[in-house]
């Protein structure tokens, strides 16, 4: 019930925001790591800046004083590539990544190091008004309403990536938000990767572990 209530209510919020910003629409391609091999499901990559000197690659912290969840933000050094993740598409368990695509984002936690014991799984939290953190805790598949918050894309933006959320394939049904993931600085210090029209699309690439 819990997660039908924040699909709910992501979905009045959706209302306010409708916009793709940075995002080129194009035909779906393979999405190329920063070697030039396609992607593929189940391989781990780190996501990093295409620009340097503001931070390192995308790792998980917690917030104040909680120990779950987990929350997606970036190394504060530019030479730590943060934590590596995984992809699986709504529509397969192998295969090459392709842009515009839902997809499911998954963490490589080390569980003997961390406190929250809960699905690595990459899902939208909202935690100020008008802004949707990036947190552990996702549903892995199981596409439909209830795990809307569980799927992103990856897109083209120039000759960059950006990441974004805008859920199509997984619930045709569904009136949801749509937009790219950018870099909102939090007062706890950290620069959370997040959804809200006050943020620049955070362009990276993808580095093969």
């Amino acid at each position: 019930m819990k997660t039908s209530l924040v699909a709910f209510s992501f979905l009045c919020f959706s209302l306010s925001i409708n916009l793709l910003i940075g995002i080129t629409a194009a035909s779906p391609e393979p999405v190329l790591d920063t070697s030039g091999q396609k992607l593929e499901t189940g391989v781990k990559y780190y996501i990093v800046p295409v620009i340097r000197g503001r931070g390192g690659g995308l790792t998980l912290k917690t917030s104040g004083n909680n120990t779950c969840p987990l929350f997606v933000v970036q190394e504060k050094n530019e030479v730590f590539n943060g934590l590596p993740v995984t992809f699986t598409p709504y529509n397969a368990k192998k295969g090459v990544i392709l842009t515009s695509t839902d997809l499911n984002i998954k963490s490589s936690v080390n569980t003997k190091t961390t406190a929250c014991v809960q699905s690595p799984v990459w899902r939208l939290l909202k935690e100020l008004t008008g802004v949707w953190f990036l947190s552990t805790g996702g549903v892995e598949g199981k596409p439909g309403i209830d795990t809307i918050v569980n799927w992103f894309k990856i897109e083209k933006a120039g000759k960059d990536y950006v990441i974004s959320f805008c859920p199509s394939q997984v619930c045709d049904k569904c009136t949801t938000l749509c937009n790219s993931l950018g870099l909102f600085r939090h007062d706890d210090g950290n620069k959370h990767l997040a959804l809200s029209d006050t943020v620049k699309p955070f362009k990276v690439m993808f580095k093969r572990t």
